[in-house]
């Protein structure tokens, strides 16, 4: 099932040799794959803590009587515990290693979705999701990183297709998820706590980064961050563990005897020191790069960087805004136009659906039971499940052609250019199917243009600036969220055309 390698793949025993000749001589094996699928568990965190209470809100709101802006404010706590996390998540993962980071991070973050589950009001879920964003944030930034560490260069450039594949698949089991659970009534107490059907989804939403917690605590540290902390002997019996499994055979016949880093940076960090590093030892190299790092903020408020800077931020916070206020208020909006068929409208248009959750808050008890048991129906949740289809599906038919260099430079244009109709398309649309389609292909050409923006940074800014630039890009985007999620409802309440107004006004 592994690669074998030939005669030819061998290196002399005596020979101290780097990482990528040591990696390749494991191959590609069973290690690789428990490694890739504990890395979709982790995947599969980030997405069901990120979009999760989007499916669940039409339900929690008839319990817990949400406002249109605390829907925003839930859909947005979960993007500001990220931002805060971010920078202390990288310091961590370069200070103890990838693997800690991703064990306790798992569990931690399986407590708190747990807690999350067991809400009882608006404030101790807004809590809950803080949390959760606040701590979810390092696994999923460091499990990237751990896994190009595992594959060498043959290997590591199918990496992010990878990600993006889980991702998009995480996507498509969530909606699944909620066809099936959402719509069966349970509602039971124990004690003072009462806990309905999308408590119970909730709860299962934690399985995977429980799962993720679990199944890291089997894999070793990354072989890459020993040796960039000195520990080589550490680092070769993990690459030893790695062989052993992919091509199996023994420990001692892997034929790397001895590990050397030829990177300059690494051999100088520690005053030549060759062996392991103690902690404070390690702390203080994550100071040191961490504080290089921030200098490498400088160079971006000067030319000739700084007018790119400013456009990609900006571009990038405004993409992220137009998706997360879209993907996450379109299971509201579909729920909201099946209840108005169920009722006999005539008119379910995405503006009659704007107004009618605006005048939501003005009806009396009995309609507002009415319209919540219908949000229950089995269908409110079908075309979130064609969406996401429909955005897997794009994904890899498009995301190979990125390889071609004429599309590279062209797609971002393009695609920017036709969204700008399809978002300002959507108050257009007049039934729950139009609105489907056009919704999905606008979130997927979305989604492809965001990936297309950090491959962008990669080719613009040089190696010593990508950290820091990729670390601001993805802070931009959160806050772009945050941002989003709050304007959005407040918009919903002016007037119907003021939502999509206000998205095509940030498209252009």
């Amino acid at each position: 099932m592994g690669d074998r390698g030939g005669a030819k793949d061998e290196v002399p025993a005596t020979e101290g040799v780097d990482f990528e000749t040591a990696i390749a001589q494991c191959g590609f094996g069973l290690f690789n794959i428990f490694v890739l699928f504990s890395a979709v568990t982790c995947l599969s965190a980030m997405v069901f803590s990120a979009s999760s209470l989007s499916y669940v809100m039409p339900s929690a709101e008839c319990d817990l009587d949400l406002t249109l802006f605390q829907k925003g404010m839930i859909n947005a706590v979960t993007y500001a515990g990220m931002i805060l996390s971010a920078v202390p998540w990288g310091f961590v993962a370069d200070t103890l290693g990838r693997r800690i980071v991703l064990v306790v991070g798992g569990w931690l973050d399986g407590f708190v979705m747990l807690c999350v589950a067991l809400s009882q009001s608006t404030i101790q879920l807004m809590i809950c999701k803080f949390f959760d964003g606040l701590i979810i944030c390092g696994p999923f930034a460091v499990v990237v990183s751990y896994l190009a560490e595992f594959h060498g260069k043959k290997h590591r450039p199918f990496i992010m297709l990878f990600v993006g594949l889980a991702t998009c698949l995480a996507g498509m089991i969530l909606p699944f998820l909620a066809y099936f659970l959402l719509p069966v009534e349970l509602d039971y107490k124990v004690g003072f706590m009462e806990f309905r059907t999308w408590n119970i989804f909730l709860g299962i939403c934690a399985v995977p980064t429980l799962m993720s917690g679990f199944l890291h605590m089997f894999l070793p540290e990354s072989p890459k961050f020993l040796m960039a902390q000195g520990n080589y002997a550490e680092g070769l019996k993990v690459l030893q563990r790695v062989y052993q499994v992919n091509k199996r055979k023994s420990r001692d016949s892997y034929p790397v005897k001895s590990l050397t880093d030829e990177t300059p940076e690494r051999s100088t960090d520690m005053e030549g020191s060759s062996g392991p590093t103690s902690l404070e030892e390690r702390f203080q190299k994550a100071k040191k790069k961490f504080l290089e790092g921030a200098r490498q903020i400088k160079p971006m408020f000067r030319t000739p960087y700084l007018g790119v800077s400013i456009q990609v931020y900006c571009l990038h916070f405004c993409q992220i805004t137009c998706v997360n206020s879209v993907r996450l208020w379109l299971p509201q909006f579909f729920a909201t136009m099946h209840v108005m068929a169920a009722q006999g409208f005539n008119d379910t248009s995405m503006c009659a659906v704007v107004r009618h959750n605006t005048l939501s808050l003005t009806m009396n008890k009995e309609q507002k039971i009415l319209e919540c048991q219908l949000h229950h129906e089995p269908e409110n949740y079908l075309d979130n499940i064609k969406v996401s289809a429909i955005g897997l599906a794009g994904f890899l038919i498009i995301f190979p052609l990125l390889r071609i260099r004429f599309v590279a430079l062209h797609i971002l244009k393009v695609f920017l250019f036709v969204c700008i109709f399809l978002v300002g398309g959507l108050y257009f649309c007049k039934n729950s199917m139009l609105t489907m389609l056009v919704a999905a292909i606008y979130l997927t050409l979305m989604g492809i243009c965001a990936t297309t923006i950090i491959s962008m940074v990669v080719v613009i800014f040089p190696t010593l600036m990508r950290t820091m630039v990729l670390l601001m890009i993805m802070s931009f985007g959160r806050i772009g969220s945050v941002f989003g999620n709050i304007v959005f409802p407040i918009c919903m309440h002016l007037d119907c055309v003021a939502p999509f107004l206000w998205l095509c006004t940030l498209m252009t």
